[in-house]
C-alpha cells in the first residue's frame, strides 16, 4: 500500500476538484521541471507526468523516473503497460513515491507505444483494461484513472466508448479523462492523430449523461480558460488541456485558480518566472543544465510585448556552458523595460 506519510504531503484529498482543470500528460513535456513552472502559475491545476512504462519501472528499476518535488501536489503519475500484475507493481511504485493519482494510458496512439500493446490500442480490448484497473486498484490506496480516446481505428465511438466505460466503472475507476477525437493506429502519425480526427464533444457529452456516477473530464482542442469554463458550465466535470497549456502557459493557468477554483489570485507571468529562480539554482547545483529548465519556459509571455526577446535570448544562450538564473532574471528584467 501507499507511504501514508508521502500522502500526508500533498494536502489535496480532494483530488475531483483538482481534477476540474488538469494538464494533459505530455511526451518530452511535462516534466518535473515543466510541472514546477505550472504549479508557480496555479496551485489547484491537477499535472500530470510524462507518460511512465510500467516495464521501465519494474524490469527496468529506473526509479529515477518518479521523482518529483512536494510542491508539485496535486500531481498524478500515468503509467502505460498493458500486464495488470506489472501495472501494479508499478501503481505501487508510484503511491509509495508520494503520487496523488496513478492513470492509465489508453490513448497514445505512437508506434513505440502500440508495439508495446498499450496506449490507444487498449480501446480494443476493455476487458484487459478492467483487469489493470483492478489489479492497481487493489495495490495502491490511491485513485486508478484511465485516460482514453472515443475509439480506433474502424469502431463506431457511439458503441465502443459505453462498453468501455462500463468495463472500466465496474472494475472500480471513477474518473476517466476522454480525448474526444478516435485515434487510428494505421495511416496516421501521432501528430496528425492530435489534429486530423474530428473531434466529437457532443459524444463526450453522452457519456457523462450516461455514466452520472462517473466523473468525466474532456481533453482535446482545448486552447483558453473560457473554453474550459464553457465545457465545465455544460455537466462537464473537468477540462484537461495539453498544447496550448504548454505554448501559452500564462493564459491558460496564471487566472485559473480564481476563476475556475474560486481561489487565490491572477499570477503574472513575471512573478511566476521570479519564483522559479530558487529552483533554476538548485537543479543546477544538482547537475542541471539551464536549457533543461526554460526550454519549458518559452511561452511565459506568448502574446505579450517582448516575446520574441525572451524566447531568442533563452534559446541562444541557456544552452552555453556557466548559464545560469542570472540569464533568466536579466531577460525578463529586460522584457519588463520594453513592456514598459
Amino acid at each position: 500500500m501507499a507511504n501514508p506519510k508521502n500522502q500526508e504531503k500533498s494536502g489535496f484529498s480532494d483530488l475531483r476538484r483538482a481534477a476540474r482543470l488538469s494538464i494533459a500528460p505530455m511526451m518530452d513535456w511535462t516534466d518535473r521541471r515543466c510541472r514546477m513552472f505550472h504549479r508557480l502559475l496555479s496551485r489547484e491545476t491537477l499535472l500530470y507526468t510524462e507518460m511512465v512504462t510500467a516495464p521501465a519501472l519494474v524490469r527496468g528499476g529506473a526509479l529515477h523516473l518518479l521523482e518529483f518535488s512536494p510542491e508539485e501536489h496535486p500531481v498524478a503519475l500515468q503509467l502505460g503497460g498493458s500486464d495488470p500484475k506489472e501495472l501494479a507493481a508499478a501503481a505501487k511504485f508510484g503511491a509509495d513515491a508520494g503520487y496523488d493519482e496513478i492513470n492509465i494510458n489508453c490513448g497514445c496512439p505512437s508506434d513505440r507505444v502500440q508495439s508495446g500493446a498499450f496506449g490507444a490500442i487498449l480501446m480494443q480490448t476493455p476487458d484487459l483494461v478492467a483487469d489493470c484497473v483492478g489489479e492497481m486498484r487493489a495495490a495502491v490506496d490511491v485513485e486508478v484513472t484511465v485516460k482514453c480516446r472515443i475509439g480506433v481505428d474502424e469502431q463506431e465511438p457511439r458503441d465502443i466508448l459505453p462498453v468501455f466505460l462500463e468495463k472500466i466503472r465496474d472494475a472500480g475507476c471513477r474518473r476517466v479523462t476522454i480525448h474526444a477525437r478516435k485515434a487510428w493506429l494505421k495511416g496516421l502519425s501521432p501528430k496528425e492523430n492530435r489534429d486530423i480526427p474530428p473531434l466529437d464533444y457532443d459524444l463526450v457529452h453522452e457519456m457523462k449523461a450516461a455514466f452520472g456516477d462517473m466523473h468525466i473530464s474532456i481533453n482535446g482542442g482545448i486552447d483558453s480558460l473560457e473554453q474550459a469554463q464553457e465545457l465545465l458550465a455544460k455537466g462537464l466535470d473537468g477540462v484537461m488541456i495539453g498544447r496550448a497549456a504548454y505554448h501559452q502557459p500564462v493564459d491558460i493557468l496564471s487566472a485559473a485558480d480564481p476563476v475556475i477554483f474560486g481561489t487565490g489570485a491572477v499570477i503574472s507571468a513575471e512573478q511566476a518566472v521570479r519564483a522559479m529562480l530558487p529552483f533554476i539554482e538548485n537543479e543546477l547545483q544538482n547537475g542541471a543544465r539551464l536549457h533543461q529548465i526554460t526550454r519549458h519556459m518559452l511561452g511565459a509571455f506568448a502574446g505579450r510585448p517582448g516575446a520574441r526577446q525572451w524566447r531568442r535570448r533563452l534559446s541562444e544562450e541557456a544552452n552555453k556552458p556557466g548559464a545560469g538564473p542570472e540569464l533568466v532574471e536579466s531577460t525578463l528584467n529586460e522584457v519588463i523595460q520594453r513592456a514598459a
